[in-house]
């Protein structure tokens, strides 16, 4: 009887320190024998954001512990792994130099091929982990710092469709969260605070909504709302404007979305049309529940990964590993940390004021 693939994946962009192990299923589902997150919410939340040495800090004291413990849970052998993926990017240069690293030396003293992975390619195969699902398909990947739709047209082919010029959509939350004197990481309370408010309360722009095709834009409704934060005098006001802030996100993604969809199926021919909203912001439950009845009116079928696989982890960048391991495709260990690793290296760079669409 054939081994089936054991792969160790290894995450450390940015603030989580993750290292799970997968195995291949003949399902086509993989099964996860393990996920570790060590979060570092502790650590930054005096500061209101990542401080990136103290993050490296951090991975460095945790992967060993980490990994022990994925390898305890996961019940397997470590000659029983076949191969080692670690996250080169992007992500913060300090942070992912400490995993990737680590990952280099765990598949050196293995004698198993390694593999560099990039983040956002986990986040876009992160549905795998409980879908079975074939390409092509429009994601749109939704983090704390990228804001992106994309053709994903089979493994490592991805056609950018459209991005954000300025913030990412989870730095729009954080940062109007911490406006809002939401405890960091407020982003995810956002809709908590949502839930109490008049979403009609204040009118918030919709930058670049009838122009840049599904290109965003989100730095100037994040202005709007420091603008508001500075008048409002109650917590009742608080509550409206963080409503008001997670229905103005939502009426943008569902106009953006209707875009991407039809340049998504002028560039397919495809029997079933496939829409997947990954990464962190993913676990919005009213950014779901608007993005579900729209691909419902317009013959889209939904995918989302698991509310718990949403925000960084190392089961994705294991699934990445083991789509990789399958076509032999592995790096050398030479492979550097990409702090600015694009999914479409073709796609023109959109940032910063003065833009023309």
């Amino acid at each position: 009887m054939k081994k089936k693939a054991v792969i160790m994946g290894i995450e450390s962009s940015c603030d989580e320190t993750a290292v799970s192990i997968i195995q291949d299923n003949e399902s086509g589902i993989p099964k996860i024998l393990s996920n570790i997150i060590s979060s570092q919410f502790d650590i930054h939340k005096e500061f209101g954001g990542i401080v990136p040495e103290l993050a490296a800090r951090s991975h460095i004291e945790k992967i060993d512990l980490i990994t022990n413990k994925a390898l305890k849970e996961s019940g397997i052998k470590l000659n029983d792994i076949d191969a080692v993926a670690a996250t080169a990017g992007p992500g913060l240069i300090v942070c992912l130099s400490v995993g990737l690293n680590f990952g280099k030396a765990f598949a050196i003293s293995l004698g198993k091929p390694f593999i560099g992975v990039n983040h956002l390619e986990g986040h876009a195969l992160s549905p795998k982990l409980n879908s079975k699902i074939e390409y092509p398909y429009l994601l749109l990947l939704i983090s704390g710092g990228h804001t992106q739709y994309l053709n994903v047209k089979g493994l490592g082919k991805y056609e950018r469709l459209g991005t954000t010029i300025d913030d990412a959509l989870g730095e729009a939350f954080d940062k109007t969260a911490k406006l809002l004197g939401i405890e960091f990481p407020g982003g995810p309370k956002i809709e908590e605070f949502a839930k109490k408010g008049n979403p009609e309360k204040f009118k918030l722009p919709k930058p670049i909504i009838n122009r840049g095709g599904c290109n965003l834009s989100f730095a100037g409704l994040k202005t709007a709302v420091l603008r508001i934060t500075k008048k409002i005098k109650s917590q009742q006001d608080k509550f409206d404007l963080a409503a008001s802030f997670q229905k103005t996100i939502e009426e943008i993604l569902k106009e953006k979305t209707k875009i991407a969809f039809n340049l998504f199926k002028q560039n397919n021919k495809s029997k079933k049309n496939i829409f997947i909203i990954a990464g962190g912001v993913a676990a919005n439950k009213g950014i779901r529940k608007n993005l579900v009845e729209l691909s419902k009116e317009n013959k889209f079928e939904n995918v989302f990964p698991d509310i718990n696989l949403c925000g960084d982890n190392a089961a994705m960048i294991a699934m990445v590993g083991l789509e990789k391991y399958k076509l032999k495709n592995f790096d050398t260990l030479e492979i550097p940390v990409n702090p600015r690793w694009s999914l479409d290296k073709d796609a023109l760079f959109l940032k910063g004021s003065g833009l023309k669409f």
